[in-house]
């Protein structure tokens, strides 16, 4: 059964997009795909493609390889590429509206946060980074309507990350995890250190440590929250 969302939306009104967005090892890739199982609703899944062919060299490989070194080069593609890929969605869309995984807004609250704090980017680096993103952030960019969070134990992300073996990922870590996790927490629900132009953006948590991949009820229950959350934010 497809749940008809358009109903909710102004036709006059520019094409909202609803964020997904967790740590790695959350379930993104897949709860995209059961979205649109689900909903008429466009995905748009993180170009991932782009950054592991950039002119034949492969940007994500050498972050996690070398991260200190591509730290400011990684989040600064990361930025252009997730716009570009949104509007490019957009103008062949057919859907009432966009579901992206992750966003700008995770670059900058948890990724390129995290990487700082760890010292694996520099303080003149983050410095560079705050200025042009708080600037293009606001030119350049739609704020979004919504966002997903799914929230998962870091356990359980470290389990799903060493079970699916992605090459980029070997080298990730249960702390690297652990602060990310934290950094997701104080973004999305806490507010902590939040531009108040994005604090208001709604939330709907769903709590992601059960497998739903293969699990109907699973399925149905987190596409009947988000439909809950859509009508009650935008009727």
């Amino acid at each position: 059964y497809v749940y008809v969302v358009s109903d909710m939306f102004h036709s006059s009104s520019p094409r909202p997009y609803i964020v997904v967005e967790g740590n790695i090892g959350a379930g993104k890739s897949t709860f995209l795909a059961m979205i649109r199982s689900y909903l008429n609703a466009q995905i748009v899944f993180e170009p991932h493609d782009l950054w592991q062919n950039v002119g034949g060299e492969n940007l994500l490989d050498q972050f996690y390889k070398d991260t200190a070194r591509w730290s400011y080069t990684f989040q600064s593609y990361a930025f252009l590429t997730r716009v570009r890929t949104q509007r490019e969605h957009a103008l062949r869309a057919t859907e009432p509206i966009q579901v992206l995984e992750r966003s700008i807004y995770s670059d900058r609250y948890c990724f390129a946060k995290t990487c700082h704090e760890l010292g694996l980017m520099s303080s003149l680096e983050w410095k560079l980074y705050n200025e042009w993103f708080a600037w293009l952030s606001e030119i350049a960019t739609e704020q979004p309507s919504g966002f997903i969070y799914l929230r998962t134990d870091p356990d359980v992300a470290f389990n799903r990350v060493h079970k699916r073996h992605r090459s980029e990922e070997v080298g990730v870590t249960h702390d690297y995890l652990s602060l990310l996790h934290q950094r997701h927490e104080d973004w999305l629900i806490h507010k902590r250190g939040v531009d108040k132009s994005i604090a208001h953006v709604p939330v709907l948590i769903l709590e992601s440590n059960e497998d739903f991949q293969d699990n109907n009820l699973e399925q149905k229950k987190h596409i009947r929250a988000i439909v809950e959350f859509l009508d009650r934010e935008f009727n």
